[in-house]
């Protein structure tokens, strides 16, 4: 599908915004970063916002990305041949334009089933996957569905060129009993922290604490083409369990690893500048994650945006 005659690119213009980021990164880098909005739906006992997730692209031929710095939580999930993908969870603010877009995987079936029905925008799926999609509690949002919802930036090569208009897609109608994520005043203990390394077989994340988690990938710093370096207010490192896939995701056989977010394990939680050592936990499918420390004492995130990086225990 190509640009309509009113329709820019989203990365039309793409070498300005590139500069731009750039130029942004040493101002950052000099001043100090700007503190991270509060996007928080609440704290304990609030109810979860109705949601719309974005499924994005995240291998090096995708970035830089659109949309993504206005994302009320991230989480960053390992698929097929060590890469990652992302999905972008949004709440407050929609952005214009969010991508690019990838596929569904089986991994969302089961993580998303705690924001209630939220809205999936992704570009396809395995057909087998088909089923299960139809019968999760969500609402598809594929090129499928709201085709004029979607646009593809030709200056890009498939199928690293597909992006969303968040405006176009419905409307998310039902969130959950409770926020998926507890938001508040950090408990007593952890310990200092201003830099953390997340690795994935083929994804090297790198975190920088300055008034917000500033995260490189592979040695660049993560920048979304319409608000610039990418921040979090809190990052969680969630050590998960994981499964192989039922079904074929790519062209070469290759099946993607299915991640298991319900149970309970090993996490990191980084905020304020300090690493908590705690425990996730999550009885079934439609109760959110909690984060606890050793003593179970319950371990808020930091008001404000949030990544949740899904890494193989």
């Amino acid at each position: 599908m190509g640009l309509g005659p009113c329709e820019v690119s989203p990365v039309g213009a793409r070498w300005f915004s590139a500069v731009c980021a750039v130029l942004l990164v040493v101002a950052v880098s000099a001043c100090g970063a700007e503190p991270v909005a509060e996007t928080a739906p609440g704290a304990s006992g609030a109810a979860q916002p109705a949601a719309l997730v974005v499924k994005v692209d995240n291998a090096a031929a995708a970035r830089p990305h659109t949309g993504i710095g206005s994302a009320d939580v991230v989480y960053v999930e390992p698929v097929e041949g060590g890469l990652t993908r992302l999905a972008a969870v949004y709440w407050n603010a929609l952005p214009e334009v969010v991508g690019p877009v990838r596929s569904a995987r089986e991994t969302d079936v089961e993580l998303l089933a705690q924001y209630g029905t939220p809205v999936l925008a992704f570009s396809g799926s395995a057909p087998e996957l088909v089923p299960l999609l139809d019968e999760a509690r969500l609402t598809k949002a594929s090129p499928q569905d709201v085709g004029d919802a979607y646009v593809r930036d030709e200056s890009k090569r498939a199928p690293h060129n597909l992006y969303v208009h968040p405006p176009r897609l419905p409307k998310p109608e039902t969130g959950a009993g409770a926020t998926v994520l507890q938001y508040g005043p950090a408990p007593p203990g952890g310990r200092p922290a201003t830099n953390w390394s997340v690795t994935f077989q083929r994804a090297a994340f790198d975190l920088s604490w300055s008034a917000g988690w500033a995260i490189s990938l592979d040695g660049t710093p993560l920048v979304s083409t319409d608000s610039g370096p990418v921040q979090a207010a809190s990052v969680v490192v969630q050590r998960v369990p994981t499964r192989t896939g039922r079904f074929v995701e790519d062209a070469s056989g290759t099946v993607s690893p299915v991640v298991v977010t319900i149970g309970s394990g090993a996490a990191v939680v980084l905020r304020d500048g300090v690493a908590f050592d705690a425990t996730w936990s999550r009885p079934t499918a439609a109760d959110p994650t909690r984060f606890t420390t050793a003593d179970g004492t319950e371990l808020p995130l930091a008001p404000g945006r949030a990544w949740v990086f899904l890494v193989p225990a």
